[in-house]
């Protein structure tokens, strides 16, 4: 076995787990899930039937992740965040065939309780704040607070506020360089 699971762990039959992982306690993968290699999942975690984590994914305690959820690599998921799948649930009305598909790209960060309503993109490195509720799609580099979520502001990769001036700004920790075009972020 090339991850590690604890022994309280339950992973069912055809879930694809990448090297070096970690499954802790009490979490339960369902079938037909992928997990990239280096990810970490905490205790208490459920990846649904045909979900996604690329490499190198974090998912903290208490997290839920439903079909329909794809997390590129270097996603970081917060304690008790959660996503959703269905836009109108109701308990006597099955709606299996109406889940919606949320993804997460690459470096994004949801904090801890936020709620991620199903059928939205969150862009690259995007930083979604502890306890919001995202209600539609997140630019890329976006700093999003709040319910309902919005935008506050831009952050690097770093994960740190980018003030612009002149449409430039610089990360305080990497020193990486970014532009701000027609409200769209870029590494330069």
């Amino acid at each position: 076995m090339a991850y590690f699971a604890h022994e309280t762990a339950v992973i069912d039959e055809n879930c694809k787990i990448g090297q070096n992982s970690k499954i802790w306690h009490f979490s339960h993968l369902m079938p037909g899930c992928q997990i990239g290699s280096e990810c970490n999942l905490g205790q208490n975690v459920v990846i649904s039937h045909d979900v996604i984590l690329g490499k190198n994914v974090k998912v903290q305690n208490n997290v839920s992740i439903y079909t329909g959820v794809i997390c590129e690599d270097d996603v970081f998921l917060g304690p008790s965040m959660v996503f959703t799948n269905i836009l109108n649930p109701r308990s006597a009305i099955s709606r299996k065939s109406e889940y919606k598909n949320t993804l997460v790209k690459k470096g994004a960060s949801i904090g801890a309780n936020a709620t991620i309503i199903c059928g939205i993109n969150i862009g690259k490195y995007a930083l979604i704040g502890a306890g919001s509720v995202v209600t539609k799609d997140v630019p890329d580099y976006a700093l999003i607070v709040g319910n309902p979520a919005k935008q506050i502001g831009w952050v690097s990769e770093y994960g740190h506020k980018l003030e612009f001036i002149e449409k430039t700004a610089f990360c305080k920790e990497s020193n990486q360089e970014y532009s701000l075009n027609n409200n769209i972020v870029q590494r330069v």
